[in-house]
């Protein structure tokens, strides 16, 4: 039996459509869409009882982006998680990172990772970096009905641009409003601090790897001052996530070189406990 007769296919699955696979789903199963769920009603809120993804940061160095996220998911002043992967890769080309709600954040990066596939297949091109961006804006901003019920999904996006032989990060609000920010940019309960580190140590010549200890130096920073977010965990060998894309594409750093990194970052804590001080104008020792 073909296709076209097979009564097991609704007509919308064998006519050409939309390159959006979200816009699709919107309208042939909505309620398969994160923010199309209905919630409980609790005296806490939703938000109360859904463990929480924290700090993720990004910086980009010649020839490419670094991104990483620590461990720990929390609900309230619980530990939920220890060991949580929080940056993933959207495409060849380009890594997300999550914080917010851990689970709506989870499916809302499959959907995304869905989503570029889906144009990939039905366009025969990849969507430009800054339409991925648009793409991730528009699923964040089809969850502001979760986000006001105390479930908001705040990603940190990050890529390669082949057309502007560079790498570029993207920072998002709750609303779907979308930020092209400039060198580095951290989300999550530990951002602050981990911007604040990453304003000290961040310069534009590093390395790849040097980049990776930057962003590790700012994670543990984050860990120090913020309780939400989890350092390296030496005991159980727990080590942040990295994602390195350059122009050959993105890949995730082998968790070997992650911890070798980590260790030499905490030996050198063990020695200054508030990290390497940035170097000051004119200062020649």
């Amino acid at each position: 039996m073909s296709a076209q007769n097979d009564p097991r296919l609704p007509a919308a699955y064998l006519q050409p459509g939309t390159s959006s696979f979200a816009d699709f789903l919107a309208a042939q199963a909505p309620d398969l869409l994160p923010g199309r769920r209905v919630l409980p009603e609790t005296p806490m809120g939703a938000g109360a009882l859904a463990p929480h993804a924290t700090t993720i940061v990004a910086a980009t160095f010649p020839g490419g982006v670094v991104m990483a996220g620590d461990r720990r998911a929390t609900m309230g002043n619980i530990i939920a998680q220890r060991d949580i992967e929080k940056v993933f890769p959207a495409d060849e080309f380009s890594a997300v990172g999550i914080a917010g709600t851990a689970g709506l954040a989870v499916e809302m990066v499959r959907l995304f990772q869905t989503e570029l596939e889906h144009y990939e297949k039905i366009e025969g091109s990849t969507l430009s970096m800054d339409g991925k961006a648009n793409r991730l804006a528009a699923l964040i901003r089809g969850n502001l009905p979760m986000a006001m019920q105390g479930l908001s999904v705040v990603p940190l996006f990050a890529g390669y641009d082949l057309r502007a032989d560079q790498g570029r990060i993207f920072s998002y609000d709750v609303t779907g409003g979308r930020y092209e920010e400039t060198a580095f940019h951290s989300v999550g309960s530990g951002s602050l601090f981990a911007r604040g580190a990453l304003k000290k140590l961040y310069r534009e010549d590093l390395s790849a790897e040097h980049c990776v200890e930057v962003v590790i130096q700012a994670l543990y920073d984050a860990a120090d001052d913020d309780s939400a977010t989890g350092g390296p965990d030496l005991t159980r060998r727990i080590f942040p996530v990295v994602h390195v894309i350059t122009a050959d594409g993105g890949a995730r750093l082998p968790e070997s070189e992650v911890a070798a990194i980590a260790d030499r970052v905490i030996s050198g804590r063990m020695r200054r406990p508030d990290g390497p001080a940035a170097p000051v104008e004119g200062d020649t020792a």
